[in-house]
């Protein structure tokens, strides 16, 4: 994918520079100029764009992520397509700035258990969180755990993130090929199916590479480490590294375990584990203080304590110190030794002790006037909508619905509920539509309109009218269906054709002397180019020189939309003609290959049907 940096996506985030790239998806440093803050802006690569299963699954990491809320997890902010510009599936989520645990690993070469626990604790904490709401990440590695400089530790790329709100199944090829081989579990490799438990096999086997600093497999090829994964256990951490405590080994070979049975259920019953591990290890360290999202605090010397502790000025009234009420607002904080209380007569005392509720606080709404304040801001908020629409609508237009296929009472009443007017451009005999319905339209379905324009309709006048037929007479055939006679006059036998193909009934017939008239249809049960019906249909005889009508067959009624995402405007073009179906090209810049259908690919429409095409 070409570098984007410059280009602003979807009128409001311009992309600075190219922070990474993976198989999926590139990401950007952002500035998001409605806001003014910067963001990561992560956009799928075109390839994968135009296929709709990636699509889906990108989208699916946008929602597995915004239904997420926690302090260790990069939340999620917009997500849409680009249609200004350059074609783009785009993520918008918080920008890190920092370095990821792989940097880190890198760096050091490995980690003590002090500092595993350090980082392990609060990505173990978001993952609790993600498994209480079904969603497993499948995607666990020190390459997706970010470290800001403020020592701020989240997790990121859901990617492929899968639960029972989100959908979706992988298969075993597709695992292996999206996810990182070097921490698939068993089971991914094996069947592909995953849960929660084959994320705490991700997370053992990422413990055992930040304690040992390299991985516990290694191979030539994936499916060399896809197997060992299968096929061997992992080692104790503590064979390849000194120092490393009992309980440490015990959790990471827990964790790795072939039986998913054996592993720790989630996220919740792991981080239980790793904060036990923490306080054998560091026993002064209080259970509560768990490192999640917050950055290291430089310490600072408690002030000296008072006697009393008071925010505002303090008034003595008799032998009682109480707090001196000045405008009912909160006064500024002065050093203790400046305040001086002062000393005022119980007879001067003009504001009394007790607010009253107007002052304590505000009174409280009846319903009845929160409900009418309700109904009041809904209706505004609907007329303002409804405002909106009709100007969108008459700026940019509206998107047309395809009326073929349509009587013209229905089409006339579709286009006449969305502001449009319709009239009768001509009329076109054809024998496979109706008669009285829409053969096509312009605008076609797909185009936009301005409200209050005219669509000009082509309505079927149905079968056309055949001229009788003028037989000349002729010598007696000598080919084609066998004659019950050789005299002129004699009536000729013929076959039924249907289901026969029209170059064969025309041959024969054609040599037998008649005269073949050929109509087409649509048929869901006769093949293309093979005869649907016949008159006379063979039963008797006819007369030399007689016409034969027979229908052929032009496909089905019906066709599905083709995939022609990523082929070149004229190709594709030409793919939905032989199809019968009418194209619509629409140009975004100077794209010359389709990156959008309409109607979706597989849906079902009739031949005749306008389908737009977007170049970008």
């Amino acid at each position: 994918m070409s570098d984007l940096s410059g280009e602003i996506i979807d009128n409001r985030y311009e992309l600075i520079s190219l922070i990474a790239a993976g198989g999926m998806a590139s990401i950007y440093k952002a500035t998001d100029q409605r806001l003014d803050r910067l963001v990561a802006v992560k956009i799928m690569h075109p390839h994968l764009a135009n296929d709709e299963e990636f699509v889906n699954r990108f989208i699916r990491e946008a929602k597995a992520i915004a239904s997420l809320s926690h302090p260790n997890i990069v939340s999620i902010q917009d997500q849409g397509w680009n249609e200004g510009g350059t074609p783009a599936v785009f993520i918008v989520m918080e920008y890190i700035d920092g370095f990821t645990l792989r940097e880190l690993l890198t760096e050091r070469g490995h980690l003590t258990p002090s500092e595993l626990l350090h980082y392990a604790i609060p990505v173990v904490s978001a993952l609790a969180q993600a498994h209480s709401l079904g969603i497993n990440h499948r995607d666990l590695k020190p390459d997706n755990i970010l470290i800001s400089k403020e020592g701020r530790i989240k997790i990121a790329d859901f990617g492929l993130a899968r639960g029972a709100t989100l959908g979706g199944t992988m298969s075993v090829e597709s695992s292996i090929v999206l996810g990182s081989v070097s921490y698939l579990s068993p089971e991914q490799v094996e069947r592909g199916i995953s849960d929660a438990r084959s994320d705490i096999y991700s997370l053992g086997i990422m413990f055992y590479e930040l304690l040992t600093g390299h991985k516990p497999f290694d191979g030539d090829t994936p499916i060399q480490i896809a197997l060992k994964h299968v096929n061997e256990r992992v080692p104790a951490p503590s064979l390849s590294q000194a120092g490393i405590a009992p309980a440490l080994d015990d959790l990471v070979l827990r964790a790795t375990a072939h039986n998913p049975d054996k592993r720790q259920r989630n996220g919740a019953e792991l981080l239980e584990e790793l904060t036990q591990i923490q306080i054998a290890l560091d026993p002064k360290r209080s259970q509560l203080t768990l490192d999640l999202d917050l950055p290291p605090q430089s310490p600072v010397a408690k002030p000296p304590p008072t006697k009393r502790k008071s925010a505002r000025p303090e008034v003595r009234i008799g032998n009682t110190l109480v707090t001196k009420v000045r405008n009912f607002t909160e006064p500024t904080r002065i050093p203790r030794e400046e305040k001086k209380p002062t000393f005022i007569s119980e007879a001067k005392l003009e504001v009394p002790l007790a607010l009253p509720k107007t002052i304590a606080g505000k009174r409280k709404t009846s319903r009845r006037v929160q409900r009418n304040r309700y109904f009041a801001i809904s209706f505004l908020i609907l007329v303002v909508a409804g405002g909106l629409y009709q100007l969108a609508g008459q700026i940019n237009g509206i998107s047309l619905p395809s009326v073929v296929g349509m009587t013209i009472a229905d089409a006339t009443s579709t286009l006449s509920n969305i502001g449009m007017h319709a009239v009768i451009a001509q009329k076109e005999f054809d024998s496979s539509v109706p008669v009285g319905e829409v053969i096509s339209s312009s605008p076609g379905g797909g185009a936009r309109l301005k409200r209050g324009g005219t669509v000009a309709l082509t309505i079927s006048g149905g079968v056309p009218a055949q001229p009788a037929p003028t037989p000349t007479p002729s010598a007696a055939p000598t080919l084609g269906p066998t004659p019950t006679s050789t005299a002129s006059n004699t009536p000729i036998s013929i076959s039924n054709y249907v289901g026969l193909t029209s170059d064969q009934a025309q041959s024969e017939l054609t040599a037998a002397g008649l005269v073949v008239n050929q109509t087409f249809a649509y048929s869901n049960t006769i093949a293309t180019g093979s005869v649907i019906s016949q008159t006379p249909d063979g039963a008797t005889p006819v007369a030399p020189g007689s016409a034969v009508r027979i229908v052929v067959s032009q496909g089905t009624a019906n066709v599905y939309i083709p995939n022609v995402y990523s082929l070149s405007g004229s190709y594709a073009t030409k793919e939905l003609e032989n199809l019968q179906l009418k194209v619509t090209v629409r140009k975004i810049g100077n794209g010359k290959h389709v990156t959008n259908v309409s109607p979706k690919v597989g849906s079902l429409v009739k031949r005749g049907s306008t389908v737009v095409i977007t170049l970008g």
